[in-house]
């Protein structure tokens, strides 16, 4: 019998009025794992009254209180965490160690969050006038929302929750509809946590949940990350309705080869951001840019790398690589490299029609490798969102660093190399909000902020460290004369 899931709303497991469900798949197997409801704004209405009559009691309890909630939920999430890493590949493809490793940002998160009595102070000052002080205060915001994508279903509302909540403030999470199942495991470990009745909210749903969302006057912060289109559509709804938001848009992140990077090295750590996840993350390689005499080595690195990445069920020993998460997404990618060779490009590493051993339904594309692409061409610019690594070759660190700039996306720039002055200069001119120096992947620790530029990012602050604590908090700044 297929799994149907609930939302959890005022610390109860609620079954759906939703008049239409969708399939989880999993996208290994290609078999319906669990039915989701697409819940009615009616619904979301419910979720918000009850975190709203509960923000009323939890604003006013003591932040160190708080954070025992979170404490007792670190714990719960590293005693539960083969389980949750198992939910993690069951729906989201990536292998075990991929979703092991997506847990432990989670938990880092929660433990930065623990620290909030500290992080959500504010400041004062005596006499800023003849006996007047002035002091600034941080306070909640109220009802938050977090509408989260596929690729993280652990780690992404960890950006976010722990430190809403933390902040006095309570919480409504829309999971993305392709993979609820880890969000389901959360919430029954939130509620072994006791956090207070309301303060943390499950609605599962597709499009209309979500826009419900965005535009429900109770809601006063969105959190949101997915592609670039709907960063925009999801910032500009939010905002024009009186809304705080942060939203993570799509990236199309170039690491740049230097001739004097050590090239073995370079294209093991290159191929794992490439590849890594099946390329669905964020901060995956997506163009690598040889410079000067660097090229015929890297490639041939590059290539074999590629070549010799063992796909398959993230669940069985030594696959290194996954599914994508759909059937439209492999359809999608593998549309996206025959355009690519439309445009003249060079396939160096083919990795259409895969087909793997007693799972021939699943939803897998191999490594893929296109050189030559043009620098004019669409492909180039467009976020593929799977393991395919285009590349292209530059003469000079300045016609690299140029060419990092031109780009619409801003989420992440890389350099390999051993000069110490290339890497100031590189650190210091590129223009993307995440930068690595000798790292494929530059994902920042949960006390910095997960920054992002241009078209990668729409807002002010942040997610993790002391950017959510801004975000999820609102000042008020008080002088006071006693005679």
């Amino acid at each position: 019998m297929t799994n149907t899931l609930r939302n959890y709303i005022g610390n109860t497991w609620v079954k759906s009025k939703a008049t239409e469900y969708a399939d989880v798949i999993n996208p290994a197997t290609a078999e319906v794992i669990a039915q989701v409801p697409l819940s009615p704004s009616a619904e979301v209405d419910r979720a918000v009254q009850v975190a709203e009559e509960a923000w009323v009691e939890w604003r006013q309890t003591p932040p160190s209180n708080r954070v025992q909630h979170l404490f007792t939920l670190k714990n719960l999430l590293e005693e539960n965490l083969d389980d949750l890493a198992r939910t993690i590949t069951f729906e989201c493809g990536k292998t075990l160690e991929e979703s092991k490793g997506e847990l432990r940002r989670a938990i880092e998160n929660v433990e930065v969050a623990c620290g909030i009595p500290t992080l959500m102070q504010g400041y004062n000052l005596e006499d800023i006038a003849s006996g007047i002080d002035e002091v600034m205060i941080r306070q909640p915001v109220g009802v938050c929302a977090a509408i989260t994508p596929f690729n993280f279903p652990a780690m992404i509302v960890a950006w976010f929750l722990p430190y809403a909540v933390a902040c006095g403030n309570t919480y409504i999470v829309k999971p993305s509809e392709k993979v609820p199942l880890t969000m389901k495991k959360l919430f029954e470990l939130f509620d072994q946590a006791r956090f207070p009745t309301g303060v943390i909210n499950l609605v599962n749903g597709g499009k209309e949940t979500a826009e419900a969302i965005l535009n429900h006057s109770g809601i006063k912060a969105i959190s949101f990350v997915g592609s670039t289109s709907v960063a925009k559509h999801v910032y500009a709804l939010a905002t024009a309705n009186g809304k705080r938001a942060q939203c993570q848009g799509g990236a199309k992140n170039p690491i740049i080869i230097l001739p004097d990077a050590d090239i073995e090295t370079a294209s093991k750590i290159i191929a794992d951001s490439a590849f890594g996840c099946a390329g669905q993350r964020c901060l995956a390689a997506s163009l690598a840019v040889t410079v000067g005499d660097s090229k015929s080595d890297f490639t041939e690195a590059i290539v074999s790398q590629a070549s010799s990445w063992v796909v398959g069920y993230g669940l069985d020993d030594g696959v290194q690589m996954g599914p994508v998460i759909t059937q439209a997404s492999k359809d999608r990618i593998e549309g996206l490299i025959l355009s690519s060779l439309d445009e003249n490009s060079d396939l160096l590493v083919d990795g259409r029609n895969a087909k793997i051993n007693n799972y021939e339904n699943g939803s897998f594309v191999k490594p893929t490798i296109l050189q030559n692409l043009k620098l004019d061409g669409n492909i180039i610019h467009t976020e593929i969102f799977g393991p395919v690594l285009g590349m292209v070759h530059l003469d000079t660190v300045d016609d690299a660093i140029n060419f990092v700039n031109s780009g619409r996306y801003g989420n992440m720039a890389c350099l390999f190399t051993n000069s110490g002055a290339a890497a100031r200069k590189f650190r210091y001119e590129a223009q993307v909000g995440n930068i690595g120096i000798n790292l494929g992947v530059a994902a920042p620790m949960a006390f910095f902020p997960f920054s992002g530029w241009r078209d990668s990012f729409f807002g002010d602050m942040h997610g993790q460290g002391k950017d959510a604590v801004e975000f999820f908090t609102q000042k008020k700044v008080v002088a006071e004369r006693w005679f």
